[in-house]
């Protein structure tokens, strides 16, 4: 499928997304605050799939896998106010599709890297040695993006986009029912301080271990704390405007947290590398590996910190005021 023919067949489903797109509400039970969040998901996914599907931008991918991890965060968030018999289809098909797009996104920032790291390199024999390696991985990334153009250019892909459009347009489906005799908790401002700060307990735990936290430990926390920083971002619209100054600390620690990560993903791409690397590969992906295990070192012993920092009461404060909006 070309793309001119990708952007015609999303218009539409574009323009009906959009027409019913709205800010989360106070007044919203979880599962209607939850098909908003979803909503706004979808379109970014289908305003980014033509040009994931032709590379001509990297970001595209990116953008594109960024919205169905969020999709697929919500759902595991919100999963408890749904039919599992609904959702289930979304949630398998979204599984495919991070998958899909992963592969590309991983090949896409090793590439980009590669081609960075080489410019530091001195000779002329090591940075043709990276091109070498760069060009290998540019037919992988080929392999890659045709596999994610077979899946979108399955049936079932259009299915899900038609199913899922109607699913985020039409209040009340799939939803659990609450009784209306019953007192409970069932609307975005009787629950979400407790999500909330369920959320940010899980994260203040790492207190007791932090000062001998070792890199999979760190990993854990990153965890936690993209878990956090997706509830408060779900729900932004409805909390306080001191909001912006708590994701702005919580952005840089996630950062920080995610560049370790990365540097680690990284080595382990560089090694599996090695495997099928000709001498003069192989010494200049062992000096890329050297240099990454040195940034790793630095990052673990700069990070405590950056973790007192947002640990302060004055950071604390900012969320303890935008959740008292609500």
């Amino acid at each position: 499928m070309g793309t001119k023919t990708v952007e015609v067949n999303h218009a539409q489903t574009l323009a009906v997304l959009r027409e019913h797109a709205r800010p989360v509400l106070p007044e919203d039970t979880m599962a209607e605050a939850g098909r908003q969040v979803l909503l706004a998901e979808l379109i970014v996914m289908l305003e980014h799939e033509a040009g994931s599907r032709t590379g001509d931008d990297i970001e595209d991918v990116h953008d594109m896998r960024v919205a169905i991890r969020r999709m697929r965060s919500a759902f595991n968030l919100l999963t408890a106010y749904y039919k599992p018999k609904t959702i289930r289809p979304f949630v398998e098909m979204l599984r495919r599709l991070a998958r899909a797009l992963g592969a590309v996104r991983d090949l896409d920032v090793l590439i980009e890297n590669l081609h960075a790291f080489g410019q530091t390199l001195e000779t002329p024999e090591q940075q043709q040695a990276i091109k070498r390696l760069a060009k290998r991985l540019e037919k992988r990334r080929k392999a890659a993006r045709a596999r994610l153009i077979r899946v979108l250019d399955r049936d079932d892909y259009r299915a899900f986009v038609g199913a899922f459009t109607v699913f985020l347009t039409t209040p009340g489906m799939g939803a659990r029912g609450i009784s209306d005799d019953d007192i409970y908790p069932s609307r975005v401002r009787h629950l979400l301080p407790t999500m909330i700060y369920s959320h940010l307990g899980m994260v203040r735990a790492y207190d007791t271990v932090i000062a001998e936290a070792d890199v999979p430990t760190l990993h854990a926390l990153r965890i936690e704390f993209k878990r956090l920083r997706y509830v408060v971002s779900m729900f932004g619209s409805v909390l306080g405007s001191s909001l912006k100054q708590f994701v702005a600390e919580l952005k840089t620690i996630q950062d920080y947290l995610g560049t370790m990560n990365d540097g680690h993903i990284a080595r382990e791409q560089l090694r599996a590398l090695l495997a099928d690397a000709s001498a003069p590969e192989a010494e200049v992906l062992r000096l890329y590996i050297a240099r990454l295990e040195t940034e790793e070192r630095e990052l673990h012993a700069g990070f405590l910190p950056i973790w007192e920092k947002f640990n302060q009461k004055t950071v604390q404060r900012y969320l303890a005021s935008a959740v008292a909006s609500i």
